[in-house]
């Protein structure tokens, strides 16, 4: 690995784990981090989780763990050339997001409207939030940090996979005020601190983040024209994909679509790292930090320049308007929220429908568990559950 800056996060100065351990005689704390993320039951899930289109619409999008792999991979190329923990960055990216529900957002969307449509009722101390569990709705940040702190059980001495400070804190991108004041409540400077003191995470935490955003962007164009929901002559109007389209189209006039929509994609991603690396040294130069300490007290550093970030913006709006929000795109989400809405009222109504929980689990509320339970789920078990229990098939 190059040698790392200053402002970088090192392992030998990590803010440790939560359940101290010897240290790994071949591995650095983030590389063991990373190695328990892969090894993890939610991270091998996401293979069935989807992204834009739902897992049986065919065998070639992204998933969740496609997406994550992508995510690594630019991340890791981004850390190397700004001199941050590559491992970290790896960690943050294959685990961004563990806590996501079946279907996407429109799993999350459904299942967090449940948690608010239906509040803990007075009379039912089984409904009541403890204190080991968020509050209010549904959060995926705070639910990926909830797996890999409470809801994995794979050591005989903790819960969870015990990671570092640095790599938890780089897993709750956001958060709720009230979930953050419950956090610290239960750690006190821990992970929810920033968010109280209006502080940043790392820059590798920064960095996984716009990693995520390169990524979805990118592949949500080659998914959607795939799917035949967007075409080449539609995407003329987005002048970050158009500018290489008609380059690759000058330079390889024979060039079939396929190679194509790929080269496009290509030199647009390449742009967009480029940009980042460009923008983030200028930006990490004039703040002029010299340290983790100093990054946090600073506005985020990792960042495209303001050229760059129109264009992704526009690209956003494009893919909202002529993707997210197509027709057919919302007629599956719409399955989507009822599947994950009937499960939730069912098993809310007839808890012995759940698995039975862990020996030594801590106490949550029903409604906890049933979240908890479906936002488990793959897409493909939750439309078995909703089979099994409904007897109806809402899906194709």
């Amino acid at each position: 690995m190059p040698e790392l800056q200053p402002y970088a996060c090192h392992p030998e100065r990590s803010r440790g784990r939560r359940y101290p351990q010897a240290p790994a005689p071949t591995r650095n704390d983030f590389q063991r981090d990373r190695d328990r993320v892969i090894h993890s039951s939610a991270f091998r899930r996401l293979v069935y989780k989807t992204q834009v289109f739902l897992n049986h619409e065919g065998d070639l999008f992204r998933t969740r763990l496609t997406h994550s792999l992508e995510v690594a991979q630019l991340g890791r190329s981004i850390a190397r050339a700004l001199g941050l923990h590559e491992d970290l960055v790896e960690a943050l990216a294959l685990a961004h997001d563990l806590g996501h529900t079946p279907f996407g957002h429109a799993g999350q969307d459904a299942l967090n409207a449940c948690l608010h449509q239906l509040p803990p009722e007075p009379d039912a101390p089984e409904d009541q939030p403890t204190p080991h569990e968020p509050v209010g709705g549904f959060e995926h940040n705070l639910q990926s940090l909830r797996v890999v702190d409470t809801l994995e059980q794979r050591y005989p001495d903790f819960d969870g996979l015990n990671l570092c400070f640095e790599t938890r804190e780089g897993i709750l991108k956001h958060c709720s005020r009230a979930n953050a004041e419950r956090l610290q409540q239960l750690e006190p400077g821990g992970v929810g601190a920033r968010f109280l003191l209006g502080h940043a995470p790392s820059l590798e935490a920064q960095l996984a983040n716009l990693a995520d955003e390169i990524a979805y962007n990118a592949h949500d164009i080659d998914d959607g024209v795939r799917s035949g929901l967007l075409t080449l002559e539609q995407l003329g109007e987005v002048e970050l994909f158009e500018r290489h389209l008609r380059a690759v189209r000058q330079q390889y006039p024979a060039l079939n679509a396929k190679r194509l929509l790929y080269e496009t994609i290509r030199r647009m991603l390449t742009e967009q790292v480029y940009d980042v690396i460009d923008a983030s040294r200028a930006a990490i130069a004039e703040a002029g930090v010299q340290s983790v300490d100093e990054v946090r007290l600073c506005p985020p550093l990792l960042r495209f320049s303001a050229p760059m970030r129109a264009q992704t913006g526009a690209l956003k709006r494009f893919l909202m308007a002529q993707l997210y929000r197509h027709p057919q795109v919302l007629a599956q989400t719409e399955r989507a929220r009822l599947v994950v809405t009937e499960l939730y009222l069912i098993y809310h109504q007839d808890p012995r429908q759940l698995p039975a929980q862990a020996p030594g689990a801590l106490p949550i509320s029903l409604r906890r568990r049933v979240a908890d339970h479906i936002a488990g789920m793959t897409d493909r078990y939750a439309m078995r559950e909703h089979l099994r229990l409904t007897g109806q098939n809402l899906f194709d």
